[in-house]
């Protein structure tokens, strides 16, 4: 079946459907109205275009809330730092110099273990070096577990490349030993050339052995019990409350509330009688609710390198800002004072200083009330202000009680 259109000089649509069985020739055709037909179609579309508008608005304007995961951890359950000693053989010749004292020791005690007795005197370190070795043991790891492990030397080599890390104990804060590592060292850069044309990329005197510890003592974690205890990752009295209040939404179910806030960075939570056995389901069905966090609102500035990091919330009060650019430029130029011909002066260098001051003309800007840091650096950036020129009217907002946000200087 199709659907044939026709427009007469009436302004008329004529609308004809031809079937794909036979038809009379003369079958008639019903004819519309064109501004009929434009205005049934707008009755029509014009409201669910509105709507699908409204909806992508609403969607886009509604804040995302965050998973429980990424807001909280849990009390007792968290790394614990490991450190060792241990030395990196197989160098091309870019290891420790024999002034490094602890390397040749070193050194001399390991071949001594292995019944080989050498004089520290007649041990060349050129091949080795020593290092510190450092590791993050995970929550209730067990034992034959492998762990990446950082490697660092502390001595004058000038480059782990190539190098092998020698079985190395790994201990925790207590001293007990629980992990192990060895293993060939990947580092993340090198030195390549010679004599004083040389060229180094990143810090070849640090690397990492990927998988080259095991673990031999299980980690000291706490096991999680009937009470739990959340702490924020950024304290925060309204992003706790919420916490406190979807737990209980999910699981009091009209009981008594099973969390509560004990302070800012705390939130206490008993779990149900239901999930009393079943401790690691509860954790997990806390972690995956969804809570919308707060957010401070708060600017960052890196002095060093102009950059400025800032929110959508930050608000500045209704201020005028003048500000223009002084500058002073400094020159010194050197003039010689030569004597006349078979005269006994002498030839001298006299130091012409000379000291310009030039200011431009200040340039004013006037922010309205609710204006955003958004609204006052796209206005600053529009004069041809830079970025230290906008840190330091920000600085300066900050000294005056406009700014409605925190400032940190990195």
């Amino acid at each position: 079946m199709h659907l044939l259109t026709s427009l007469s000089n009436k302004g008329r649509i004529g609308l004809s459907v031809v079937s794909d069985y036979a038809v009379p020739a003369n079958a008639p055709k019903k004819e519309v109205d064109v501004k009929q037909f434009v205005a049934e179609l707008a009755a029509h579309v014009v409201p669910f275009v509105i709507l699908i508008l409204l909806s992508a608005v609403l969607v886009c304007a509604s804040p995302t809330p965050s998973r429980l995961k990424d807001l909280v951890t849990i009390e007792g359950v968290r790394d614990n730092q490991l450190v060792g000693y241990g030395l990196v053989v197989g160098l091309n010749g870019t290891g420790d110099k024999n002034t490094t004292i602890f390397s040749t020791q070193t050194l001399t005690n390991l071949l001594s273990r292995m019944g080989v007795n050498v004089p520290p005197a007649a041990v060349l370190v050129r091949n080795t070096a020593s290092v510190l070795v450092t590791a993050d043991l995970p929550p209730f790891a067990q034992p034959g577990t492998r762990l990446d492990v950082t490697v660092a030397a502390i001595g004058d080599a000038k480059n782990l490349q190539g190098g092998l890390l020698i079985l190395t104990p790994l201990r925790g804060a207590d001293g007990q030993v629980y992990a192990t590592a060895q293993g060939s060292v990947v580092t993340g850069g090198f030195v390549a050339g010679g004599g004083g044309n040389t060229q180094t990329v990143n810090h070849p005197t640090a690397g990492l052995v990927p998988s080259g510890g095991i673990i031999e003592r299980e980690a000291p974690s706490i096991e999680p019990g009937g009470r739990i205890k959340l702490q924020l990752r950024r304290a925060d009295f309204t992003t706790a409350a919420r916490i406190a209040q979807r737990i209980n939404q999910s699981f009091s179910a009209g009981a008594s509330p099973v969390a509560r806030c004990e302070n800012s960075a705390l939130v206490d939570v008993e779990a149900p009688p239901s999930y009393r056995s079943r401790i690691v389901e509860f954790i997990a069905a806390i972690e995956a609710l969804p809570v919308e966090s707060d957010r401070p609102a708060k600017i960052v500035v890196n002095e060093r390198t102009g950059t400025i990091v800032f929110g959508n919330d930050v608000r500045i009060a209704p201020v005028s800002i003048l500000h223009g650019a002084l500058t002073v430029e400094i020159q010194t130029s050197y003039q010689v004072s030569q004597p006349a011909p078979f005269s006994s002066g002498q030839t001298t260098v006299t130091p012409q200083v000379s000291v310009a001051a030039k200011e431009d003309k200040a340039h004013n800007v006037v922010l309205q009330q609710g204006a955003s840091v958004e609204d006052l650096v796209r206005a600053l950036s529009a004069i041809g202000s830079t970025p230290r020129d906008i840190i330091a009217i920000l600085e300066d907002l900050r000294a005056a009680g406009a700014l409605e946000a925190e400032l940190e200087v990195i």
